[in-house]
């Protein structure tokens, strides 16, 4: 087992450096530099300024440079401007060069500073994280059981019509997009027009002080949206359980129904879902996007949002890093809880 996680940790750390890369690249584009150093200086700026301002701040190195520089592995510049200033990437304002330090990079702990909230990006994600990981604590709390529940249920007696009536549901809940299902329960339960003011249409007063009126509509929202996936993948697990030859043979000896559900074919058929719950956690984290803007709930996913429109390089390649890592642990880990609770699979 030991070899077995080194050698995923391997592929994980290859794998987040490539796709780190990909992303740093495509941000460091020259059409994406020429925006941002518009944005940061004048609209009206000529092509001979731009390129001026993008060599003076270290943009137009080579790209394996940048990187290098960017994730803290080669020193960062120092640069002559065309204003005749000398320019470190790694002095602070206000610090003599000859005090800078050499590196400055992502390992190092300087993720950069975000253009457009005027914050470092180390501190926009960990705002931004913590209040996306709220939301996600009690979409899990309430979606992970009531899928489970619904699952099991259909597959205990497949075909049955308990079965239909709760795989016509599932399907139904992961066909509708997060922001139709949304705006349908802002209509319901928190519009005047309908008459069921219950809850609250925005989440914004959540980000200071959570309730159940402004937070619950974000949280039914994802949470039905990614039920019906997780129930229709332990309602397939559950019924083929249900139809292996252990089960019968346990139904042959004259077992009760409940203790076959419970003692024998419960276990099994969450092996699959397992998986599955554990992918939730990337799309949680990057496909609240939608929900966060709809109920103007100032997350993780709205960051990456603003950062993408507002072409805010430091801070969308900060939101890339965390991205990928989560991807890539909760990957690591839905592959070693998978072979602990499948006894068919044996890593030597």
């Amino acid at each position: 087992m030991g070899r077995f996680i080194l050698r995923r940790v391997g592929v994980m750390l290859l794998t987040a450096l490539c796709l780190t890369f990909i992303v740093f690249f495509l941000t460091n584009l020259y059409p994406n530099l020429e925006k941002m150093a518009k944005t940061e200086g004048n609209m009206r700026m000529s092509d001979a300024e731009v390129e001026s301002y993008l060599k003076n701040n270290g943009y137009l190195q080579p790209t394996l440079v940048k990187y290098g520089q960017w994730l803290g592995v080669l020193p960062g510049y120092v640069i002559e401007g065309t204003d005749g200033k000398v320019r470190a990437k790694c002095a602070a304002p206000e610090t003599p060069i000859e005090e800078a330090p050499a590196f400055c990079g992502v390992l190092q702990g300087n993720w950069g500073y975000s253009n457009r909230l005027k914050k470092d990006v180390d501190e926009v994600i960990g705002e931004k994280l913590a209040l996306t990981g709220i939301l996600m604590f009690w979409v899990m709390l309430l979606m992970v059981p009531s899928a489970l529940i619904l699952g099991v249920l259909a597959g205990m007696r497949e075909g049955s019509k308990l079965d239909r009536t709760l795989s016509t549901l599932s399907i139904g809940t992961t066909a509708t997009p997060e922001y139709v299902s949304g705006v349908l329960f802002i209509a319901v339960f928190a519009s005047s027009a309908v008459g069921l003011k219950w809850f609250k249409g925005t989440a914004t007063s959540a980000m200071d002080n959570i309730t159940f009126e402004n937070f619950f509509l974000p949280v039914l929202t994802i949470a039905v949206y990614g039920m019906g996936y997780i129930a229709r993948m332990t309602r397939a697990s559950m019924a083929e359980v249900m139809t292996s030859q252990y089960i019968r043979t346990a139904r042959l000896k004259g077992v009760s129904f409940p203790n076959i559900v419970m003692k024998h074919a419960l276990r099994n058929a969450l092996i699959a879902p397992f998986t599955v719950i554990m992918l939730q956690f990337p799309w949680l984290l990057n496909g609240v996007v939608i929900v966060e803007t709809l109920f103007n709930y100032k997350g993780f996913g709205w960051a990456l949002v603003l950062a993408a429109g507002n072409n805010d390089i430091e801070l969308l390649l900060g939101i890339s890093v965390i991205s990928v890592v989560v991807v890539l642990v909760t990957q690591l880990i839905s592959d070693i809880g998978y072979v602990y609770l499948n006894p068919r699979i044996s890593v030597s």
